[in-house]
């Protein structure tokens, strides 16, 4: 398993650009999104198939 927490500091940090987060691994994946202090920040985008990708925003989103 991934570590989750780490991918999404390096997305907020801008070490990556983006995530992509496979069907399979999303409902792990999100337990930990929907802890981080930032959740509002980041943005998912569905893509066929069902993986998502997912950016930071600078902005939160409302």
């Amino acid at each position: 398993m991934a570590d989750y927490k780490d991918m999404l500091d390096q997305l907020r940090n801008g070490e990556v650009k983006s995530i992509r987060i496979k069907k399979d691994e999303f409902l792990q994946f999100r337990e930990q999104l929907v802890k981080d202090e930032q959740f509002k920040h980041f943005r998912g985008e569905a893509k066929q198939g069902g993986d998502v990708v997912f950016t930071y925003l600078p902005i939160p989103r409302s």
